[in-house]
């Protein structure tokens, strides 16, 4: 699954992924939308609060709170709970959150495949 997601983060437009050491941050236009730790097959992905609490509640076996900042509720997703569909939508709405405007509207709703 650690493919899958490089590969849907990789169709995404201006990504920049920096080695953090212990993990992978990805970035758009310097605002952090992901992390990914390989060793535990994990990936820390923005979300907005209601859709953090609604993802954990549901699956709290494949989803955990990362943290809260502002508006936003980071969630950890556990790669091998979670198909590669449901996967592209998380990373798709985690980058688009954190993206510009302009660079949204270019976009659209076209997920990554």
């Amino acid at each position: 699954m650690i493919s899958d997601f490089l590969e849907l983060v990789g169709q995404l437009p201006e990504v920049e992924r920096s080695d953090r050491g212990r993990y992978w941050r990805f970035d758009v236009h310097q605002r952090v939308f992901g992390y990914l730790w390989e060793p535990t097959q994990t990936v820390g992905l923005k979300q907005t609060i209601a859709e953090q609490l609604a993802l954990v509640a549901e699956r709290p076996h494949v989803f955990e709170v990362q943290f809260t900042a502002y508006w936003f509720g980071w969630v950890v997703a556990h790669l091998d709970g979670v198909e590669r569909d449901e996967l592209a939508e998380l990373t798709f709405e985690a980058w688009r959150l954190s993206a510009p405007d302009e660079l949204v509207d270019v976009r659209g709703d076209v997920l990554p495949r």
